[in-house]
């Protein structure tokens, strides 16, 4: 698998230069995979790489403190999304990637979001599922205070696989940072309605298709149907059976992958912005 080196990341203040670990599959047009924040193994690709390999190059960084990166230690900070946005980026740039379509999970969506709001030349379209808008989630506050301080108690299974991902015992540190960061985040926020994006989303102009599970735990009441009201131009598309990652359950991933493709195909055939 390959690495590229960034001589500096936001995201990894301090360390000079940052090491990038990339998973890449497939071939045709880039597509940008951008994991939540847990890894990128917990929740792989492999069921979409094998229907869309064929039409498009897939590339499947590990942020900073995630996998085979550069580790990074101490408290993510509340910014992290923006510093993790302006990572892609310079990823891209170190790959020569002007433009290409882009795929966030769940705090890799909240990412995404940001770099088109950003920079939306550098986006064809984004696919985002699992997406954040508001920055407290009361219904999850058990969940991080709970995992921010004993990560152990996740199932052997989960263990297993994220002891894979980050090796052992570097996987729990991953679960506390990000436990305790969206814990601050939540007791961080103005009110219940704060959002990540400043109040701009609705400014988001690239074409944009919102994946969700219609069980997802870690969304609030009315979360996502406020998202659909500031951006009607925007494609939403609840699945029943879907949880926190459509994509890789068993229950959903035929559903959103049919979603998936006609999305992309509607995508392709626009012409791309400059």
């Amino acid at each position: 698998m390959p690495f590229l080196e960034l001589h500096a990341s936001p995201h990894a203040p301090g360390l000079s230069p940052v090491r990038i670990h990339y998973r890449e599959a497939g071939q045709g047009a880039p597509l940008l995979y951008l994991h939540g924040g847990w890894g990128y193994g917990y929740y792989p690709l492999d069921r979409q790489i094998a229907e869309f390999g064929e039409r498009f190059r897939f590339l499947m960084p590990d942020r900073s403190g995630y996998g085979q990166s550069t580790q990074v230690t101490g408290e993510l900070p509340l910014d992290f999304h923006h510093r993790a946005a302006a990572e892609t980026l310079a990823f891209l740039d170190a790959l020569g990637i002007a433009q290409c379509s882009f795929w966030g999970h769940s705090d890799g969506a909240v990412i995404a979001a940001m770099i088109a709001l950003a920079a939306p030349q550098r986006c064809r379209c984004l696919l985002l599922e699992a997406f954040h808008y508001w920055r407290a989630k009361p219904s999850s506050r058990n969940f991080f205070s709970r995992f921010a301080e004993q990560p152990e108690d996740l199932g052997e299974e989960t263990r297993r696989i994220l002891a894979g991902e980050h090796g052992d015992p570097c996987w729990q540190e991953v679960v506390r940072r990000h436990s305790r960061m969206w814990k601050r985040i939540g007791e961080g926020a103005s009110g219940p309605e704060d959002d990540f994006y400043g109040g701009r989303l609705g400014d988001l102009r690239v074409p944009a298709l919102f994946l969700h599970g219609r069980l997802d735990p870690r969304t609030e009441p009315g979360e996502i149907e406020r998202v659909q009201q500031l951006l009607p131009q925007s494609a939403l598309h609840f699945i029943e059976n879907g949880r926190h990652c459509p994509h890789s359950e068993d229950a959903a991933f035929r559903e959103f992958n049919a979603v998936l493709a006609g999305f992309l195909q509607r995508c392709l055939k626009q012409p791309s912005s400059s």
